[in-house]
């Protein structure tokens, strides 16, 4: 009897377990955010896109693509000495654009942390005369104006690591095969247990709360490492969100790295560029402009999605000017139609009139043999169409790219509504319920509400 006894209780104390180890955080406030900053910032910064009097190949990926050797490319240390940088500048900027949250490198796959890791040397404190903890100054930031910080790693790629075995596009085929070259005697777990568990713990011990683990390229991560490498952070920080990018399923939500999704069944966040690198490079010359930005928002919100938008910081600390005017831009369009993004919930259907984007978005064309490091497959159209969101009893009706002062609705057929508004206007709107949606008259002055041509109609149920 006491035998059974003690067995049921092993089995209900390891179901309690495993259930613990299950339990999800609370997505809440991230899919409410709807907008946040991505900052790519590295070694590769102080290089700007050149490398020994050419550009280089591969933008922030250039050690892979070049085969710098690891002693070669950490003296680029030498010269990294981010004076400029001032971290309230960087969260104040991301506040402005109507952003929630931030994520920063903490280390990308040249393995180079930056902060002041304990656990590897090979750190912006220890190898450059900046000798501050940027990490530090900008967790400090974020709470002070109230934007929550997340945190990215590279997990399946670390080219100062002896022990990173990778397998995409080929066997090897992302590996460090220059300083390290023999493929078959790297063991991944040494480097789990030597760097990456020991980085992570830093990261949640050292920085307050971290509201996203934001893992890239899982590679050759086992389920079981992927597993521990969960539980381990759902011990040290249970609210914090981790992305798919753990590896083996372990994620709370789904990533599209530059480019959008028609549909989506699962939470999810769409990352994508500025220009066309992730990195500062001093040859970009492509940025999608803030109307295309905008729109990039509006089409990955009205599908149940976040948006976080890439700022590669230079050498010195600050963002490129290109980058703070659209933010700019883009701010001054949120300070009139923010609450159609914030908090705002799918629409019973996410846009009419959209069909040329579909197709893009359907088939990405990716050119060229860099997909992991310089692409881009979101489209660029710029066609007039509607998206919607929903918030409570209003339906927002978003005219992307509008130029049209009379048009019908045909999605809010049959809805009983009680006014229509414009979002940042006092004048009135027009509008009648027909057999086959609603007919709207806008202001006639209405295309000087915002400099980006994109306006926001407030529908109110009945």
């Amino acid at each position: 009897m006491k035998q059974s006894i003690s067995f049921f209780v092993i089995l209900f104390l390891y179901g309690t377990t495993t259930l613990a180890q299950q339990t999800k955080p609370d997505l809440s406030w991230f899919q409410d955010a709807k907008f946040g900053l991505f900052i790519h910032w590295g070694l590769y910064a102080q290089t700007a896109g050149d490398w020994e009097g050419h550009k280089t190949k591969g933008g922030e990926h250039f050690m892979m693509y070049e085969k710098i050797p690891l002693k070669t490319y950490a003296l680029i240390g030498k010269d990294f000495n981010p004076t400029r940088y001032h971290a309230e500048e960087w969260v104040k900027q991301a506040k402005a654009a109507g952003m929630k949250y931030i994520v920063y490198t903490s280390k990308h796959h040249d393995g180079f942390a930056m902060y002041h890791s304990k656990a590897s040397e090979y750190n912006i404190y220890n190898y450059t005369p900046f000798k501050r903890d940027p990490l530090a100054e900008l967790a400090k930031a974020c709470k002070k104006y109230g934007l929550k910080l997340g945190l990215y790693y590279s997990l399946g790629r670390d080219w100062q690591d002896p022990d990173v075995p990778t397998n995409w596009p080929q066997k090897a085929g992302r590996s460090n095969t220059w300083d390290y070259p023999d493929e078959d005697a790297k063991v991944f777990n040494r480097y789990f247990e030597r760097k990456v568990k020991p980085q992570i713990t830093e990261l949640l011990t050292n920085y307050g709360d971290i509201a996203v683990m934001w893992f890239d390229t899982p590679e050759l991560i086992s389920k079981n490492e992927s597993a521990e490498l969960r539980s381990l952070i759902n011990k040290l920080q249970p609210a914090c969100l981790i992305n798919s990018r753990i590896g083996n399923g372990r994620g709370d939500f789904e990533i599209s790295e530059q480019k959008l999704q028609a549909s989506a069944t699962k939470p999810w966040e769409a990352c994508i560029t500025i220009g066309q690198n992730w990195s500062y490079n001093r040859h970009d010359s492509t940025w999608k402009s803030a109307e295309l930005l905008v729109r990039n928002l509006i089409n990955v919100v009205g599908r149940n999605g976040n948006l976080l938008l890439n700022v590669g910081p230079k050498g010195d600390g600050t963002f490129p000017s290109w980058a703070t005017k659209r933010l700019d831009s883009v701010g001054a369009w949120m300070s009139i139609n923010s609450e159609a993004i914030t908090g705002t919930k799918p629409y019973r259907i996410p846009a009419e009139g959209n069909e040329a984007e579909n197709a893009v978005i359907n088939k990405p064309k990716v050119e060229g043999k860099m997909a992991d490091a310089v692409y881009d497959a979101t489209p660029k159209l710029l066609s007039p169409d509607i998206f919607f969101t929903q918030k409570g009893n209003d339906v927002f009706v978003l005219l992307r790219s509008w130029d049209k002062k009379q048009f019908d609705i045909k999605s809010l057929k049959g809805i009983s509504i009680s006014s229509v508004e414009l979002l940042g206007s006092k004048e009135k709107v027009t509008w009648k319920q027909t057999d086959s949606g609603v007919s709207v008259t806008l202001p006639a002055n209405f295309k000087k509400l915002s400099k980006i041509p994109v306006y926001t109609l407030r529908v109110t149920l009945k």
